[in-house]
């Protein structure tokens, strides 16, 4: 008889623990959870402990991936910031939106250019706040600010579906920091400074010959010529002259707030914003993208950082972001929200192998992976760090090797909302939910393609059946020195042009077995290579017919920087304001 009632009392409670196991996963599902998505600049995926770096500190993003599930084949969809943006934010390769260039200008170069993120896409912040969300922008935009006017915002943050921003409209550079040297457009500088300087000293020459005789020549020409100089210098010099004023600056939504900024208070400011967002939103829902500053060049970091990692400043500035993300997590946990919040961190792109100082090294470590920033088609441009945790829901310390992309938040969080995607557009991007929670054992995508700009560099194949990773590369750039991994010669690698080797047929790699790409198949050494060569370029034929054209966003002429669509928070050209204050106190 107490053996029978044992067995009862143990069903029974089994039974009670099955339910209210089921009933509240079931709960959390059925609710809206918060969002909250980290998004580093620039970042390399060997620069964090979870993937393998025992040498930089990030203790608060290894326990995102302790407590959560950390992806190994996280793509970005371009291997720089603008474009990587619009499709991060889009769930569509940046080519559709006509956010990939076709020209040398691959990223967005000034606050008063005309190009940015087209008003008719549509972000997933745009059906989270058709969904009841409050959704906020904290840091870095890159997506363009005004199209015709200094004010009509067409490209702003709040015209594409974000309540709130707080933040840098452009991106760090190294000549928002005084004494570093310039970072903008450098080569096309040092060409006008040398025009300016010939124009000048023909001037001169005029003059002198004119005054002694030498030469036969009316003063209204001199003038003539002086006055065209003159108009040719102030012409670029009061754009690339005054970089820090036009392109660093900070915003509160419409307004500028800081201009130019002040380095040494930006990191405070956006972690008081980012805890100020989630304390006012506390009984949700809502979205909070946390775009970090960090870890892009000048690498301007808190004195309470510097010096204390063991790889110089770029360390120091990756310890003070993984700080960042652990104060935002304590935010999180003091109002109760860490199991109702679905939290993710990755980086836009690898990181910037050429980014030096002297013998220092300013840019990330892209691991075992070939290439870094810049380059679309080597793995180290594009393989970015992927986590996510959300408690009770995902499971934890769960490790998935499935290709991914920066694409596929979109329609994840536009799921996790209760949205339905549009209908009237093609979008790239895959649900994660299934995959994340263990009940899809494969990625959704069978082919993911690489562009460099507008140019298809290459293309992976998921070989679902075999497991194999297929990548076929079109294009590679010319490493400068021959054999360096980068192009230190020239800052990035160019997409086009004599800085390329076209590859007919393609360089072959199985990422599956030689995730370095240290050594290309070829039809004596793979069996397979004509069938999969043909299977790709079929997939291409079949992405290509799927394309339709687009104004392009990034055009020499969006990019130039026009004086009447400059954000300024006085007259201008008198752009100058400081409207914070010392309010830095979290």
């Amino acid at each position: 008889v107490i053996l029978l009632c044992f067995r009862r009392y143990l069903i029974t409670a089994l039974t009670s623990c099955l339910f209210w196991n089921t009933f509240g996963l079931s709960a959390a599902m059925d609710s809206k959870p918060n969002i909250l998505l980290f998004l580093a600049d620039d970042l390399g995926i060997g620069d964090i402990g979870c993937y393998g770096n025992n040498t930089i500190r990030t203790p608060n993003i290894d326990r995102l991936a302790k407590e959560g599930v950390r992806l190994t084949q996280h793509i970005a969809a371009a291997p720089l910031c603008t474009p990587s943006r619009a499709a991060f934010l889009t769930g569509r390769y940046p080519i559709r939106s006509g956010m990939a260039s076709s020209n040398r200008y691959r990223a967005l170069q000034w606050n008063a250019g005309s190009g940015g993120l087209p008003a008719n896409e549509t972000t997933f912040a745009r059906l989270l706040q058709q969904q009841g969300y409050t959704t906020g922008l904290i840091g870095k935009w890159h997506q363009g600010v005004n199209c015709e006017s200094f004010n009509d915002h067409c490209h702003h943050p709040l015209n594409h579906g974000f309540d709130y921003f707080y933040g840098m409209p452009f991106t760090l550079l190294n000549n928002c920091q005084e004494n570093k040297p310039p970072e903008l457009d450098v080569a096309l500088q040092a060409k006008l400074w040398v025009y300016s300087q010939i124009i000048t000293l023909a001037v001169l020459t005029l003059t002198a010959g004119k005054l002694t005789g030498l030469i036969s020549i009316r003063w209204k020409i001199i003038a003539c010529f002086t006055l065209v100089g003159g108009l040719f210098f102030i012409s670029w010099y009061s754009s690339y002259g005054f970089v820090q004023y036009w392109n660093c600056i900070l915003m509160r939504n419409h307004d500028v707030t800081e201009q130019p900024m002040r380095l040494e208070r930006t990191a405070s400011l956006m972690l008081k914003e980012a805890v100020s967002f989630i304390k006012r939103n506390r009984h949700g829902p809502f979205l909070l993208f946390v775009s970090f500053l960090h870890v892009h060049t000048p690498l301007f970091t808190t004195a309470k950082f510097l010096g204390k990692s063991r790889h110089g400043l770029y360390g120091d500035n990756v310890e003070e972001m993984d700080w960042m993300v652990g104060k935002i997590l304590d935010s999180l946990d003091k109002e109760g929200l860490k199991n109702h919040t679905f939290t993710y961190f990755a980086s836009d792109h690898g990181g910037h192998l050429e980014a030096q100082d002297g013998s220092a090294q300013l840019g990330g470590w892209n691991g075992i992976y070939k290439g870094g920033k810049g380059m679309a088609g080597w793995e180290g441009g594009i393989r970015v760090p992927g986590v996510f945790r959300w408690p009770g829901v995902l499971p934890s310390g769960t490790v998935i090797d499935e290709p991914t992309s920066l694409m596929d938040i979109y329609p994840t969080v536009v799921h996790l909302a209760g949205g339905i995607l549009p209908q009237d557009r093609v979008i790239d991007g895959r649900n994660l939910v299934p995959l994340l929670r263990g009940r899809a054992q494969k990625s959704e995508h069978e082919f993911l393609f690489h562009y460099c700009g507008s140019y298809l560099h290459a293309v992976r194949w998921y070989q679902k059946d075999s497991g194999a990773i297929w990548k076929a590369h079109y294009v590679t750039p010319i490493f400068h020195p021959p054999g360096a991994g980068a192009c230190y010669g020239k800052g990035i690698c160019p997409c086009f042009g004599e800085g390329v080797t076209h590859h007919d047929p393609p360089l072959l790699f199985d990422l599956s077995r030689d995730p370095s790409e240290a050594k290309p198949l070829s039809a004596d050494t793979e069996p397979l290579f004509d069938t999969v060569i043909r299977k790709i370029g079929r997939a291409v034929e079949e992405h290509r017919r799927t394309l339709t054209p687009v104004p392009e966003q990034l055009s020499l002429y969006n990019a130039v920087w026009k004086p009447w669509l400059q954000p300024c928070c006085g007259t201008f050209p008198f752009c100058w304001c400081d409207k914070e204050g010392d309010s830095t106190q979290v």
